[in-house]
């Protein structure tokens, strides 16, 4: 995300042919362990076209759903019509997000902190709209620690190639150490393998709670 909103359809519907197949893999099954348990207000970051919506408990009170990519967010509005719990589309970025200090009760990042421009950037504006105690629920793919897949990831990340490819995705990031750095206290990770099609190797990803304190 940016500071300015986006439009690429061709890029959006890339994007959810294969988040559908990467659900049809077990993707939907992470999402479901990343929402469950929430409640209160929650702020969704890089809501893409709204998949994670049908997840959330009826404990939540309401989601604000930010999404800056046009073509997203308007399938993001016809998802959350049928959601489980109240759910408002809004055009807008990671880093100004539409809410004053402390107004949430958890912010959900799910697959977009790879693509942010500035990931501290981003987690201090998801830290600002937190409540103290609040949550901030992560799933995100992360640098592999061992090689040969170490390399080929950050080869893939500086070359340019895979973010100019997968609209702005950076496979090189170490999401885990950076939500850390922003000040939040982890609770939970789990760290483990997974393959969004059957053509791509398995990448490490990390999927677990963090809180402000």
């Amino acid at each position: 995300m940016s500071t300015t909103t986006v439009s690429k359809p061709r890029f959006a519907k890339m994007y959810m042919k294969a988040a559908a197949r990467a659900d049809q893999r077990g993707a939907d099954a992470h999402r479901r362990r990343l929402l469950e348990g929430l409640s209160g207000r929650v702020v969704e970051v890089g809501a893409g076209h709204g998949i994670n919506f049908q997840h959330y408990p009826a404990t939540v009170t309401c989601v604000l759903a930010i999404e800056p990519e046009g073509t997203l967010r308007a399938t993001a509005e016809d998802a959350a019509n049928s959601a489980p719990v109240p759910v408002t589309v809004v055009e807008g970025t990671a880093d100004a997000l539409p809410l004053g200090d402390g107004e949430a009760d958890a912010v959900v990042v799910s697959l977009v902190l790879c693509s942010v421009p500035d990931q501290a950037t981003a987690l201090a504006e998801a830290r600002r709209v937190l409540r103290p105690g609040g949550e901030i629920r992560f799933y995100e793919h992360v640098i592999a620690r061992g090689q040969p897949k170490r390399t080929i990831l950050q080869f893939a990340d500086r070359s340019g190639l895979w973010p100019k490819i997968a609209g702005g995705c950076h496979p090189a990031r170490d999401t885990g150490a950076a939500i850390e750095a922003a000040g939040f206290t982890t609770e939970r990770c789990e760290r483990f393998g997974f393959s969004a099609s059957a053509l791509e190797p398995k990448i490490p990803h990390i999927l677990g709670v963090a809180r402000r304190p």
